[in-house]
C-alpha cells in the first residue's frame, strides 16, 4: 500500500511545543514568529522534513500557516479546512482564523504593539513578505528575518531532507527535449534583455530538464534549484546522491550539476538583471542578488505557463492514463455496489481496494495524494485523510464521498465520485443533482478567449446559489503530466486571473458540504482547447473531458435537469462506455452497461 492510516495529527503535542517556541523567541528577542506550511522551494507539497507547522500545532492541511504570537497562536485556514482544523489541533493553545477573509497584517495589528516579528526569507515570497509590511507599515511592528529558523532549533528529532533518486521523463511523453525548452525559454529571457532566471520550483525544474523525483510524497518531484541562463544552458543545485550516470548523460554538458549548498554563492556571482518571480521564489533569493549588487527584474517563472499548455504528446498520454484509471475505478465501483449492501467495510477498507484495483493495472507508479473517502458525516471534511482513529464504518442510508487519483507515468489522474450507500433521502438527491448541474455546465461552457478562471467559476454555483447554497473552495485546480496533482498558475476560481489557455489541465470539482451530516463533490479532468467554429466564428475555447467513469444514476433526479443537461449526461455515459467496454472484466461490463444507461 502507498497510503497509510496512521495519524500525523498530535493535538497533545502542540501545547508544550508552542510553549518551546515561544521560549526561543524571547531567547531570540523576538515577539513573535510565522510558521507556514512551505520549505525552500516553494512548492505546494513538502517533505516531512519540512512540515513545520503540522509539527506544531497538529494541523495536517495542505494549506495555511500560524502566526505566534505572546498572547496567541491563530491558525490560519481557508474554507476547505475550516472543520478538519478544529479536530486536530487543541483549540486552547491554538485559534483557527478564516483566510483570506481576515489578513494576517490586520490580525497582527490588533494583537500585537509593538514589536519584532520574526520569518524565515528561505520560507517565504517576496511577495508575501512585501503585502505584510505594507499592512504593518505605521506600526511599531518590524518583520526581521532570521538566520536559524527557531522551529528547527527546537525540532530535535526533524526527519533529514529528502534524498529520492531522479530519474528520465522520456521523451515520446514529455513531447520535447530539454535542450529545445531550454532554447525557447531562453530566447524569451534574450529579447526581454535579461541575463538569467532563476528556477526554484520543484514541478518546473523537472519539467525543464524532463526529470521526474521522489522527494516529495505523492509528487514525482526532485528537489533542487536551476539557473537559467540566457544562452540556454542551466546550472542544477542537487545532492549530488539523487542523479546516477544515465541521469547525468541525459542532462548533458549544458546543464552543469552543482551540489545543492553551492546555490547561494552562486546567486552572488551571476550577472543581471535577473529574473525572480515574486510570486513563487523564497524571498531570500532576491535578497542575496541584491546586497551582491546585481539587478533583479521581476517576471514570472519562465517554466510555468509553457509546463501548464501540454503538447500534443503530453495530451495524447493523459488520455490513455485516464482511460487505464477509469477501467480501475469501474471496477472498483462495482464491487463496491456488491460489498457496501454486505456491511462490514469502513473507509480504511474502501481506501484500500480501490488502491488494489489501481496497482491491478501494473502501471501504477503511485496514487497522487492520499485518498480522500469520507462516509456520512466524514464527507463534508473536505480534505479529510481517514486513519486508525477516525475509521468510520460505511453505514447504511448515507453517502459516501472517494476522492482519490494516481501517477502513471503517463499522466496523472484525480476523480471524486458521491455515491449513495442505501437510500441516503430526497434532500441528499436534490444537493447531489445540483452539482451535478455544475459540473455539466463547466463541461458544456464555451467561452472567448483570454479569460481567465475566475470569469468561469460561476457557472458551477448556479443551481447552488439558487437554492441558497455554496461550497467553500475553487471549482478547479491545475494538474500537471506525472507531476504535481495541484499545479499553477491556471485555476477556476473566484480570485484566478490567469487566462485559460489550450492544453491547460483542469480540475472540474464543484460540491456541497453539510457539517455533521454529509458531503458531495463530483470531479472529472478536462484540458483546455480550441472551440469548434460555431455563430458568427468568434474565437473561443472550450473543454475536452478526460475522466470517463459513470455518475451515480440512484442520487439523480432526472426530472431537475434541463433538456441539455440530459443530452450532456447520456452522451457522457454513452461515451463512458464506448471507451471502457474493452478494458473491464465481464461481470463489471453488465454492470457498466447498467449504469451508463440513458437517464
Amino acid at each position: 500500500m502507498f497510503q497509510t492510516f496512521d495519524s500525523h495529527a498530535s493535538p497533545d503535542q502542540g501545547p508544550p511545543r508552542l510553549a518551546a517556541l515561544r521560549a526561543k523567541l524571547g531567547a531570540l528577542g523576538l515577539s513573535g514568529f510565522i510558521v507556514p506550511r512551505a520549505d525552500v522551494h516553494q512548492g505546494e507539497y513538502v517533505a516531512p522534513h519540512d512540515e513545520r507547522l503540522q509539527w506544531l500545532t497538529g494541523f495536517t492541511g495542505s494549506a495555511g500557516f500560524c502566526i505566534v504570537l505572546p498572547d496567541v497562536a491563530g491558525v490560519f485556514i481557508d474554507g476547505r479546512y475550516r472543520t478538519q482544523v478544529k479536530a486536530q489541533v487543541d483549540l486552547g493553545s491554538f485559534t483557527p482564523v478564516p483566510w483570506p477573509e481576515v489578513k494576517p497584517g490586520d490580525w497582527v495589528k490588533e494583537r500585537l504593539d509593538s514589536g519584532r516579528l520574526g520569518y524565515d526569507p528561505w520560507l517565504h515570497t517576496a511577495d508575501e513578505i512585501g503585502r505584510l509590511e505594507t499592512a504593518l507599515e505605521g506600526t511599531g511592528i518590524k518583520l526581521s528575518p532570521v538566520s536559524e529558523n527557531p522551529v528547527d532549533a527546537i525540532w530535535l528529532d526533524q526527519p533529514a531532507p529528502p534524498c529520492g533518486k531522479a530519474f528520465v521523463h522520456p521523451l515520446d511523453l514529455a513531447g520535447e527535449s530539454h535542450a529545445d525548452k531550454r532554447a525557447r525559454l531562453a530566447a524569451g529571457l534574450r529579447t526581454a534583455g535579461q541575463r538569467a532566471a532563476v528556477v526554484t520550483l520543484p514541478d518546473s525544474l523537472c519539467w525543464l530538464l524532463n526529470l521526474r523525483g521522489a522527494d516529495v510524497p505523492r509528487n514525482p518531484v526532485l528537489h533542487g534549484f536551476a539557473l537559467l541562463c540566457d544562452d540556454g544552458t542551466v546550472d542544477l543545485f542537487v545532492d549530488p546522491a539523487k542523479l546516477d550516470d544515465a541521469v547525468r548523460a541525459h542532462l548533458g554538458a549544458e546543464v552543469r550539476v552543482h551540489p545543492a549548498d553551492g546555490f547561494a554563492t552562486a546567486l552572488t556571482g551571476l550577472a543581471g538583471p535577473v529574473r525572480v518571480d515574486k510570486v513563487t521564489a523564497p524571498l531570500a533569493v532576491s535578497d542575496i542578488l541584491k546586497r551582491a549588487g546585481i539587478e533583479v527584474v521581476w517576471g514570472d517563472d519562465p517554466c510555468r505557463l509553457p509546463k501548464a499548455c501540454k503538447n500534443a504528446a503530453e495530451i495524447t498520454a493523459t488520455r490513455e492514463a485516464h482511460l487505464r484509471d477509469g477501467a480501475a475505478m469501474v471496477e472498483f465501483l462495482r464491487w463496491l455496489d456488491e460489498a457496501l449492501p454486505r456491511g462490514g467495510q469502513s473507509e480504511i477498507s474502501v481506501v484500500e481496494a480501490l488502491e488494489g484495483f489501481r496497482r491491478a493495472t501494473n502501471a501504477l507508479h503511485d496514487i497522487s495524494f492520499d485518498t480522500i473517502c469520507g462516509a456520512g458525516p466524514n464527507g463534508a471534511i473536505m480534505h479529510y485523510r481517514v486513519t486508525e482513529e477516525t475509521n468510520r464504518p460505511v453505514r447504511q442510508d448515507e453517502l459516501l464521498l472517494v476522492d482519490s487519483g494516481a501517477q502513471y507515468v503517463d499522466g496523472t489522474t484525480d476523480i471524486t465520485r458521491t455515491v449513495a450507500v442505501g437510500d441516503p433521502g430526497r434532500e441528499a438527491r436534490e444537493c447531489y443533482t445540483r452539482v451535478l448541474q455544475g459540473l455539466i455546465a463547466i463541461s458544456r461552457a464555451r467561452f472567448p478567449k483570454g479569460l481567465p478562471g475566475r470569469d468561469i467559476d460561476a457557472l458551477a454555483r448556479f443551481n447552488l446559489w439558487v437554492a441558497g447554497q455554496d461550497y467553500d473552495h475553487g471549482t478547479g485546480h491545475g494538474v500537471g503530466a506525472f507531476l504535481s496533482v495541484h499545479e499553477g498558475p491556471q485555476r477556476i476560481s473566484r480570485v484566478s486571473e490567469v487566462p485559460l489557455e489550450p492544453g491547460m489541465i483542469l480540475s472540474n470539482e464543484p460540491g456541497y458540504y453539510r457539517e455533521g451530516a454529509f458531503g458531495i463533490r463530483l470531479e472529472n479532468l478536462i484540458v483546455v482547447q480550441e472551440a469548434p467554429p460555431l455563430g458568427d466564428n468568434r474565437a473561443q475555447l472550450a473543454f475536452e473531458t478526460l475522466t470517463f467513469v459513470p455518475f451515480d444514476r440512484r442520487l439523480i433526479l432526472a426530472e431537475e435537469l434541463s433538456p441539455a443537461e440530459r443530452r450532456w449526461l447520456d452522451a457522457y455515459h454513452a461515451e463512458v462506455l464506448q471507451k471502457l467496454a474493452n478494458r473491464v472484466s465481464g461481470a463489471t461490463l453488465d454492470w457498466l452497461r447498467a449504469a451508463c444507461a440513458p437517464i
